[in-house]
């Protein structure tokens, strides 16, 4: 079992930045791939970001490219979200979760593990 706590959500304003993190216990944190996904009101679980085990490979969705940057730290076990240049569109509940898959993977049935999620709203 891995155990994810998300924290760092909030309400900003446009053009603003929000800094997430996910804290991890439980089985070894660098076994696993780690992702963030969101969920709008509505809407289903989507794919932000995701990182692989070491750290040396990200990946994005198309509609947060250089604006957000995913990072993790293995002696922390913890695993971030940058967000810059937050839009109104963004906002949702971001969720980490991990992955034992050792490949890029995007859909929600790929991740074993999630936590919480935390609120991120983005509005003037």
């Amino acid at each position: 079992q891995v155990q994810l706590v998300e924290s760092g959500g909030g309400l900003v304003q446009p053009g603003g930045s929000l800094r997430l993190s996910c804290a991890a216990s439980g089985r070894t944190f660098s076994n696993y791939a780690m992702g963030w996904f969101r969920q709008a009101p509505g809407k289903e679980r989507e794919f932000v970001a995701r990182i692989s085990r070491g750290g040396g490979n990200t990946y994005y969705v198309d509609s947060v490219k250089g604006r957000f940057t995913i990072s993790r730290d293995n002696a922390k076990n913890t695993v971030d979200l940058q967000m810059n240049s937050l839009k109104p569109e963004d906002t949702a509940v971001y969720y980490c979760a991990a992955s034992s898959r050792h490949v890029v993977v995007t859909k929600t049935t790929e991740y074993t593990y999630w936590g919480q999620g935390t609120q991120v709203t983005v509005s003037s």
